[in-house]
């Protein structure tokens, strides 16, 4: 899952300017207002919810703003019709990437979609060709440097954690999305500290891009995540750390 790993850790170090510019609150407005919509707006009865309230929470969104998007979810206030699609394609050296968008226009969303995939190099694709490709799990990233991996994976497994396992300078808690809620809990009242956690998509099997195809992959992913309508980008390539170019 290196390729995974990577991406998430490319994300990660931009959420910072991301943030600046609203983008970060953004997407988890319209995640927490879809989900409040589609599944009530208890956190404690709806799992989707809950986890776009915890991530809004690690972004340090003020409760205001999530609570009002809760509201427009349910009906209590008046707010934008958000609409949940899904795309599917191969960036340039033949890796697949999903990307799930939430927008209040198709049309405008999709010509978008299409027109990044096109001047990246990639190619997008019919429903269906690499969704069954990925694998909805939790995926919590520990580094090595704040615990052991018996530790870790003494917690993890004790709640509820599918596998722990090594990749470079971290280690990978993966579960069922079911039980990332818990298995989060449990590392993080251990004190442990986590890089990344959320429930997301996993490639099955990864596929190596480098040279200038990892660069124009890299491209593609960003300039797809910058995308308003965009709210989450999975790719199976596996790409070289260079390609990400300087931090």
């Amino acid at each position: 899952m290196s390729g995974h790993n990577k991406w998430s850790t490319i994300k990660h170090k931009k959420g910072a300017a991301d943030a600046k510019r609203g983008k970060v609150f953004s997407k988890l407005i319209k995640e927490i207002t879809i989900a409040a919509r589609m599944g009530g707006g208890d956190p404690d009865a709806n799992p989707r919810l809950r986890t776009a309230i915890n991530a809004a929470k690690s972004e340090n969104m003020p409760k205001d703003n999530w609570e009002r998007a809760i509201k427009k979810g349910t009906g209590e206030l008046e707010g934008v019709n958000y609409e949940e699609f899904q795309y599917e394609g191969y960036g340039p050296g033949g890796g697949a990437v999903l990307v799930e968008s939430l927008t209040d226009n198709k049309n405008r969303a999709a010509a978008e979609i299409r027109h990044i995939f096109s001047k990246c190099g990639g190619s997008l694709g019919e429903a269906g060709c690499v969704a069954w490709m990925f694998d909805k799990k939790g995926y919590i990233v520990v580094n090595k440097s704040v615990t052991d991996e018996d530790t870790l994976m003494e917690i993890a497994l004790e709640a509820g954690a599918e596998d722990v396992r090594e990749a470079g300078d971290v280690f990978e808690v993966i579960t069922l999305p079911d039980d990332y809620d818990a298995v989060k809990e449990a590392i993080d009242a251990a004190g442990i500290e986590t890089e990344d956690a959320s429930v997301t998509k996993l490639p099955q099997n990864t596929v190596e891009v480098t040279g200038k195809e990892a660069e124009q992959m890299v491209r593609l992913l960003q300039t797809l995540d910058d995308c308003d309508d965009v709210q989450n980008v999975y790719t199976s390539a596996d790409i070289p750390d260079d390609a990400f170019g300087e931090d």
